[in-house]
């Protein structure tokens, strides 16, 4: 099979995935274990929406590491189906890093998590993440391991930074050490298995996302509706794809704050998601933006369907 290096003995392969409530660091943990950013991440809770795969590549093993939505108390049928993801994908996976953030104590939500992850804690090794240590005093880390050690028998407790690399590596080394022994399940240097859209339409959303008010987060969605290299460019020109997108709200009023005065805000969106497309993919990105009302569209199966849900 190409793209497959010898594997020597002992290897290990098979899949780990992170769940908490939302905006418990999950997404930042998983990009900083990949090296690069697969997952996007917002202060918004509930950002992500569907079980991004990275894949982390060692010597020794290779580790698929699933970033889950946050698992929370649903208020919409999108809402639902966000936790259907999270206990489909637990029930699959060779180990469970359950995340708290070090700058907040664990509450009735983590609690909540886990009484449900003791349903698969018999089979599935779970290890018990204080995420966010950068945010957080030694005292208050201190104080979280102990809060989060007597919410039940973890297999392991790590104190972790994504974002100064404390501990990451022994994270992995953690998480490494509870996979299955067996060949890579992935060509070596591919980091993830998501299409090149659902990508492209996630970095759309998290520029969207930043700066807007309380009420609009959950209300967006992204939608590509083109992606193909841009014709009647001059030969000797740099190739350039040409992307068009759908950003999905819920009403009207949304939708003014999403195009901003004048266009304003639109613009800053598009700016913001290109820079990121473009470093993505490696090309010149030509990107048409679009803003349409699809009313209560998180409450609408039909409308979820439509929008990949």
């Amino acid at each position: 099979m190409t793209g497959f290096a010898s594997v020597p003995e002992g290897f290990r392969s098979g899949f780990a995935c992170f769940v908490g409530r939302p905006n418990a660091g999950k997404s930042t943990l998983t990009n900083a274990l990949i090296g690069q950013k697969i997952a996007i991440t917002s202060s918004r809770p509930q950002t992500t929406r569907h079980a991004i795969r990275g894949i982390v590549h060692r010597p020794d093993a290779q580790l698929v590491v699933v970033d889950t939505p946050g698992l929370h108390k649903p208020r919409t049928l999108l809402g639902s189906r966000l936790n259907d993801v999270v206990r489909e994908t637990w029930a699959e996976v060779d180990v469970i890093g359950f995340c708290v953030p070090a700058d907040q104590p664990v509450g009735r939500g983590d609690e909540f998590i886990v009484n449900e992850l003791r349903s698969v804690a018999h089979r599935t090794p779970v290890l018990g993440v204080v995420t966010k240590t950068d945010k957080a005093r030694p005292e208050q880390i201190a104080e979280r391991l102990t809060q989060l050690s007597a919410l039940m028998e973890f297999a392991e407790v790590v104190p972790c930074s994504a974002v100064n690399g404390f501990q990451v590596d022994v994270l992995a080394d953690l998480l490494v050490a509870r996979l299955p022994e067996g060949p890579p399940l992935y060509p070596d240097g591919e980091l993830t298995d998501e299409p090149e859209e659902t990508l492209v339409a996630e970095l759309i959303r998290e520029a969207a996302l930043e700066g807007v008010r309380d009420e609009l987060p959950h209300s967006i969605a992204v939608v590509i509706e083109e992606m193909a290299p841009r014709e009647g460019r001059h030969p000797k020109a740099e190739p350039m794809l040409n992307i068009m997108a759908n950003i999905y709200v819920e009403r009207s009023s949304q939708k003014g704050i999403v195009i901003g005065k004048g266009g304003e805000r639109l613009r800053q969106v598009g700016g913001d998601s290109r820079r990121q497309i473009e470093a993505l993919l490696g090309t010149k990105v030509f990107l048409d933006l679009h803003v349409k009302i699809a009313k209560d569209w998180q409450r609408d199966p039909r409308q979820l369907r439509k929008l990949g849900f």
